[in-house]
C-alpha cells in the first residue's frame, strides 16, 4: 500500500469513528487552515491556488448550514446568518482578489473553532465523569 492510500484510510477510520462534536471540530479546523492557505495564496498571487482553498472553505461552510438545526436552540438562526454572510463574504474576496475578506472571515471562525472545541472537550469530560 502506498503512502497516500495509508494516508487516506487513516484519515477515513478517523473520521468515521470520531464522535459528531469531534467531527464539527474538524470542520472547523480544515475551515481555518483552508483560510489560511487561501490568503497565503493570494498574498503570493496564486489566485487558482486560493480560489481552490476558498472554494472549499465554502464547501465546508455550506456542510456546516446544511447540518445546522436552526430550531433546535436560540443562537441556531444567528449562526445559520453568520454561515451565510460566511459564503457571500468569502464570493466577495475571490470576485475582488481581496485578501482582507478572508481575513474577517479567518478572525469570526477561529474564535468559533475554539469554542467549538471547548464544548466538545466538555462534552467529553462530562462524558467520561459519568462512565467512571
Amino acid at each position: 500500500m502506498s503512502a497516500a492510500s495509508l494516508r487516506s484510510r487513516y484519515l477515513d477510520d478517523a473520521v468515521s469513528t470520531a464522535s459528531p462534536q469531534q467531527v464539527l471540530v474538524m470542520l472547523y479546523d480544515r475551515l481555518a487552515l483552508d483560510l489560511e492557505r487561501a490568503q497565503t495564496a493570494l498574498a503570493a498571487g496564486r489566485r487558482s491556488d486560493a480560489r481552490e482553498q476558498v472554494r472549499h472553505a465554502q464547501e465546508i461552510v455550506f456542510e456546516l448550514l446544511g447540518s445546522l438545526r436552526v430550531d433546535a436552540w436560540e443562537g441556531g438562526p444567528r449562526l445559520a446568518a453568520l454561515y451565510n454572510w460566511l459564503i457571500a463574504e468569502l464570493n466577495q474576496a475571490m470576485v475582488k482578489q481581496d485578501s482582507g475578506r478572508i481575513a474577517s472571515c479567518l478572525k469570526v471562525v477561529e474564535p468559533l473553532r475554539d469554542a467549538w472545541r471547548q464544548a466538545a472537550l466538555s462534552l467529553a469530560a462530562g462524558t467520561a465523569a459519568g462512565t467512571a
